[in-house]
């Protein structure tokens, strides 16, 4: 959790430094932006205490999670054979949600030929800024905060077992895009480096579910471009919460390739932005991811 966080304090401050705009279609769309910190607070109690159904029926995804960490709770004292059924449902569903992935080439293609027929060639610059500023957050966050983070609770130079780390796991990572597909190979690399089996047993499938720094620099990067291009201001008080957000957000990930990028409306609701607008940047999300 403190690698998530701090990497979506990373890409808050990256926003910041390097403010970026995309086009998005917000014509028929009215934006009640909230007006400081008090009031996303205030936004964001509300959403978290909503009924399960308004939640539902209103697509308020912080109350649909919320009340799903509370069922996940409650259900810990439910019987095995519900333990095992809620398992299986919880995999069909993420197996549906791969299938519909997958199809997202297609979608990317009518994307990609709308905004050159309608803005030009031109348009799709904004994408590359973007990208190279995602990519390069992503690898500041790897070679430098990272380490910093492994020296306080090992206090000793960390960065032998970094590079190690980054040479065997973090390519495949970076480029398959997908966690749980990482998995096999972070569970080889603890066995080279003579771990112990019951400890790595656990922690490598844990902690490909719950370390997401990747997925809290998309968010916050994305929600942030969101924010200047319709011209919303931001403090940074907001974006630390913001931050806070998508750290929690970025825990329950689902750990397929652009599993992250649904969780974008969450983090764009505190802003006020809806659900058709979020819905745009992620599908901007979908064409970068695949660039």
């Amino acid at each position: 959790m403190i690698g998530t966080f701090a990497a979506a304090l990373v890409a808050v401050l990256a926003s910041f430094i390097v403010p970026i705009e995309i086009t998005l279609n917000s014509a028929n769309t009215e934006i009640a932006p909230p007006d400081g910190i008090g009031q996303v607070l205030s936004n964001l109690l509300l959403k978290l205490v909503d009924s399960p159904v308004n939640a539902l029926l209103t697509a308020n995804y912080i109350g649909i999670l919320s009340w799903a960490v509370i069922f996940g709770i409650a259900m810990r004292e439910a019987s095995k054979n519900s333990k095992e059924l809620l398992k299986t449902i919880a995999d069909v569903t993420s197996k549906i949600v791969e299938w519909i992935i997958n199809l997202t080439p297609f979608g990317i293609l009518g994307l990609v030929f709308k905004t050159i027929s309608d803005k030009g060639v031109g348009r799709l610059a904004n994408y590359g800024i973007l990208l190279v500023l995602l990519v390069t957050t992503m690898l500041f966050v790897a070679p430098v905060v990272n380490p910093l983070i492994a020296f306080f609770f090992m206090r000793r130079n960390p960065y032998p077992l970094v590079w190690n780390c980054l040479r065997v796991s973090g390519v495949t990572a970076f480029f398959t895009r997908s966690s749980a597909a990482n998995i096999p190979v972070n569970m080889k690399l603890c066995h080279d480096l003579g771990l112990n089996p019951d400890t790595y047993s656990v922690s490598i499938p844990l902690g490909s579910t719950i370390n997401m720094a990747g997925v809290a620099i998309t968010i916050n990067l994305l929600t942030l471009v969101t924010v200047n291009t319709l011209g919303i201001p931001v403090d940074f008080a907001t974006a630390f919460v913001l931050s806070v957000v998508a750290a929690i957000s970025a825990c329950g990930a689902s750990g397929i390739a652009g599993g992250s990028l649904l969780l974008i409306p969450v983090a764009c609701s505190l802003f006020g932005i809806s659900n058709d607008i979020a819905i745009q940047v992620v599908g901007v999300g979908f064409v970068i991811g695949v660039i």
